[in-house]
């Protein structure tokens, strides 16, 4: 399966899975994106990112962690 940006809740649990140590809360987008493109699952194209699919995926990733 690969994951596209569209995918929140399935990136949002490989990243807690590849980052248990860190805490959503406080990543930044710089990171966010560059850790979620490190998915052996990811394939999308970098391009289609922006703030809004950041946001949604760290809030999914927050959530996922509570």
């Amino acid at each position: 399966m690969s994951l596209k940006w569209t995918d929140s809740l399935e990136i949002a649990i490989a990243l807690d899975e590849a980052h248990p140590d860190i805490d959503p809360k406080v990543v930044r987008f710089t990171d966010l994106m560059e850790w979620v493109m490190e998915l052996d699952e990811f394939d999308d194209d970098p391009h289609h990112c922006g703030e809004k699919i950041l946001e949604g995926i760290q809030m999914a990733w927050i959530e996922e962690r509570g």
